[in-house]
């Protein structure tokens, strides 16, 4: 199977939007595993949506490599090409002295090479200062391939015509994407709109963006991936014999597939059900609730009454319960907007989740899990992004202690009560050994 990695520059270069249109159009032909480095729940949303198949993420932080490399195996089995998209610029990653967390670190793990998106607006030779740089700082890795953005007209494509021949030989220039802020991809304060629903008729945009790119040369710059890739399944088989409710729509989508591919495998039966569009909580043994915007949806979640009370009953009656960052502020008494206005939560923690004008994250997380956390033992790694703070009260109880990131206050994080755990990490399930398994042996 052959591959590529599309990189940026940096952040805001419009990579996610290229490379999506690039998967939709390349899945018109052949069949395209998608993948994004590092923690990203919304990428990949448009990315499945694109390709018919699931993206996965790849994060050199949270997971090993011979973890990656299993992932990749099992998850390309059947498909003709991968495409990697990149995080932020390409070296970019969890420290300044390293690979760990970055594209650069994927790339070369998986022997791919990158096809670079730069921003060409209002420049031209300095153009080329920037492809020639990234090209020099790490000469193991193969920038084969340009995309440039935001090209003017045809005065402006002429010069960087002349430019990229005359000072970045080697290099093909894949394409030149017009400048056209109709085809980008809309975004707000967690980042892009989500695409919870894997509907490719959002998608006509990104594919007229990415029409001047050069398929059949991308196609020729992709190198084959290691044939060597272990394909097996990457998690713990189980025989929970339950079921495990999980909130699935614009307000709780946060969810890294493998952490609900570990739950089926660990024997859970996944049960989704939409509380926004007011549906009941189907009958469960556990609940999970991933991250999302409920803050933008405070007003159907607090009129789902069935919802909120069928939460808090299960947890008072001891059956495990996860909830990640908006899940968790779903677990306390109340959202407080904004405007200061209080929406009624399910009140499994005695304390209110705060909308704040304060972004924390996105960044990597290292916790250490206390003695009575009911789901997680050990050193766990993960990543939190929100906008909220929560207000404790004194009383709480706390399931992890941090070593690195914000948390819910004073170096804690994790609130606890019961076997129910509420938390700002996003755990990948294959950054944990057994990630599952608090759930099955808390069912009660």
């Amino acid at each position: 199977m052959k591959g590529f990695v599309i990189a940026g520059t940096g952040s805001g270069v419009g990579k996610t939007s290229i490379a999506t249109g690039i998967m939709s159009l390349l899945s018109k032909r052949y069949r395209v595993q998608a993948y994004k480095v590092g923690p990203d729940f919304i990428d990949p949303m448009y990315h499945t949506a694109a390709t018919g198949r699931p993206s996965r993420n790849l994060d050199s932080f949270m997971m090993d490599s011979d973890t990656i490399r299993n992932l990749v195996g099992y998850s390309s089995k059947g498909a003709d090409l991968c495409v990697v998209e990149g995080v932020r610029g390409l070296y970019e990653g969890f420290k300044g002295d390293s690979d760990e967390g970055s594209t650069t670190y994927i790339s070369k793990l998986l022997g791919l090479p990158v096809i670079l998106v730069v921003d060409a607006g209002s420049l031209n030779r300095s153009v080329a200062a920037i492809v020639n740089g990234f090209r020099a700082f790490d000469p193991d890795v193969r920038i084969a391939g340009v995309i440039l953005n935001r090209v003017s007209g045809k005065q402006h494509s002429d010069k960087l015509d002349v430019t990229m021949s005359a000072y970045c030989g080697g290099v093909e220039v894949v394409g030149k994407v017009p400048k056209d802020r109709k085809n980008a991809i809309g975004q707000r304060h967690l980042g892009l709109h989500t695409m919870v629903d894997p509907d490719r008729s959002g998608l006509s945009a990104l594919e007229r963006m990415a029409e001047p790119i050069d398929l059949d040369m991308l196609m020729g710059i992709a190198e084959s991936t290691d044939s060597d890739l272990p394909d097996t399944s990457p998690y713990a088989e189980g025989n929970a014999c339950a079921s495990i409710a999980v909130p699935y729509d614009d307000a709780y989508c946060f969810y890294y597939r493998e952490n609900l591919e570990c739950l089926e495998s660990a024997g859970f039966t996944v049960k989704r059900f939409s509380p926004v569009k007011g549906e009941r909580v189907p009958d469960a043994d556990a609940m999970y609730l991933g991250g999302g915007y409920p803050e933008l949806h405070t007003e159907a979640i607090s009129a789902n009454g069935d919802f909120l009370d069928c939460m808090r009953n299960m947890s008072q009656e001891g059956k495990p319960i996860l909830g990640e960052c908006g899940g968790m502020m779903t677990m306390c008494s109340s959202i407080i907007d904004s405007d200061g206005t209080g929406h009624r939560m399910s009140g499994i923690f005695g304390c209110d989740s705060v909308i704040v004008n304060k972004r924390h994250g996105p960044t990597y997380v290292i916790a250490d899990a206390l003695d009575g956390n009911p789901l997680f033992r050990g050193r766990v790694r993960a990543h939190e992004y929100h906008y909220s703070e929560v207000r404790t009260n004194g009383g709480e109880r706390f399931g992890f202690s941090l070593v690195r990131g914000a948390g819910i206050n004073s170096g804690m994080d994790g609130l606890v009560s019961k076997n129910s755990v509420g938390t700002y990490m996003h755990q990948h399930a294959l950054s944990t050994r057994g990630w599952a398994s608090g759930f099955v042996d808390r069912l009660v």
